[in-house]
């Protein structure tokens, strides 16, 4: 399995036989918007990303609920914000016998029953920049509670983006990571490659 990063919640996801596009962002973002005509599955986390080049055949999940399709099983949990704006979500998949987890736009602390439906988790991909999101003080709060395996950080200040983040840097002192280390252009995983003691910390660079 591949996962690419495509900057904010965006993300690629390719299994041998699915290829599963996350929150595609728009153009208004200042950010290259992913092709996703062919893709078969686009998952949606809030209301913000536009699905208007899919193909009829794409299956689009937007929403709280499970789902299963394609040997991929997904189950979307909703956020409820205090202030009020529209509810976004966020998901748990199972690819391969992987189990990833999105957190979307997330502000806040997880509720126990948001992370009962997180529980085990293989690979987060959790936003870390603040300004609307999880900073890095919080994303490190969530991943203690989690505990997953690999943690993938999204939605923090990258070339091009317009909506106002952090840089990856306080993430990265409030995880103990290397400054100098090099970011990936994708992760690629099995189910048997995945760390079985330290957690790892993959940082991507957006393609």
């Amino acid at each position: 399995m591949f996962i690419t990063w495509l900057g904010q919640s965006c993300f690629k996801i390719q299994s041998r036989e699915v290829q599963v596009i996350i929150d595609p962002v728009s153009k208004a973002s200042g950010l290259r918007r992913p092709r996703v005509a062919n893709i078969d599955m686009v998952i949606v986390s809030s209301p913000e990303f536009g699905l208007e080049d899919s193909k009829t055949e794409t299956l689009v999940i937007d929403g709280p609920g499970e789902y299963e399709a394609k040997q991929i099983f997904v189950k979307g949990i909703p956020i409820e914000h205090e202030n009020g704006s529209p509810t976004d979500t966020i998901y748990w998949l199972e690819i391969e016998g992987i189990t990833i987890g999105h957190l979307g736009k997330l502000n806040s602390a997880l509720t126990d029953k948001q992370l009962e439906s997180l529980e085990g988790l293989d690979i987060l991909l959790v936003p870390v920049g603040g300004n609307g999101v999880l900073d890095a003080k919080q994303a490190s709060e969530a991943i203690s509670q989690i505990e997953p395996r690999i943690v993938i950080p999204m939605h923090y200040k990258i070339s091009g983006l317009k909506e106002k983040r952090d840089s990856i840097d306080s993430f990265k002192k409030a995880m103990g990571v290397n400054g100098t280390e090099k970011a990936e252009s994708r992760l690629t995983i099995k189910k048997k490659d995945l760390p079985q003691d330290d957690m790892q910390i993959t940082i991507l660079e957006p393609q």
